[in-house]
């Protein structure tokens, strides 16, 4: 008889364009990991329905639940989990100094940026376009000059060096929101080279916003 546990797969609860939920698709699609999505509308608030709410009581995506049925939730957690139960293709470098250097850059996206222009605080600052347009732009601008002097430091062909990491899958997000939010990426050359090179991959097309099924038609690749 066949282990249902190896049977059964994990499953993301996702939306589109949610630059949380990209980061771990990245890190699934890297990895060649196999598994459901739920997709989650956060435009009609199914975030804060009951049934989510019952699996995620914060109404935050992404969530993982593993084949074992366990519930982990925040992108970097969920991410660090996958590095150390799937750990081919590796997201991770070895040595603490150079760990420490990517989780440096991936903290410096998820927890000084993307959180001020996270669409929960956009609805708080204004109901209008333009007014939550500026203020991601602020916010991002701000976080994004001290992320491009320190990647002068870092990088290679990619965010920390000339390999693939965990950096990367918070760089391109970030780089997607502050182009929706219509920011002038000229001061930013370092983080625009590289977000441009890693979208010639195919773990990045196929994870990208506009490629997924949740994605309105409007916008999808054609």
């Amino acid at each position: 008889m066949s282990d249902t546990s190896e049977e059964t797969l994990p499953t993301l609860y996702s939306y589109f364009r949610s630059s949380a939920s990209w980061r771990v698709r990245l890190a699934l699609a890297w990895k060649g990991i196999e598994y459901n999505t739920e997709y989650v509308n956060l435009l009609i608030n199914e975030n804060k329905e009951k049934k989510y709410l019952d699996i995620n009581p914060t109404g935050k995506i992404p969530t993982f639940v593993t084949k074992e049925g366990k519930i982990l939730l925040q992108s970097m957690a969920i991410m660090e989990y996958l590095e150390e139960t799937y750990p081919e293709r590796p997201t991770l470098p070895s040595g603490p100094v150079h760990r420490a250097r990517v989780r440096a850059v991936c903290q410096m996206i998820a927890c000084d940026i993307h959180p001020l222009q996270n669409l929960s605080v956009l609805r708080y600052v204004s109901d209008e376009k333009e007014k939550q347009e500026e203020w991601a732009r602020e916010f991002i601008a701000r976080g994004f000059k001290g992320l491009e002097k320190e990647l002068e430091n870092l990088s290679g062909t990619y965010t920390v060096g000339e390999h693939i990491t965990m950096a990367d899958f918070f760089l391109v997000p970030m780089v997607q929101n502050a182009h929706r939010n219509n920011l002038d990426m000229k001061p930013y050359p370092l983080i625009t080279r590289i977000s441009n090179t890693l979208m010639t991959l195919p773990e990045f097309k196929q994870t990208h916003p506009f490629a997924q099924p949740d994605c309105p038609p409007e916008l999808r690749f054609k």
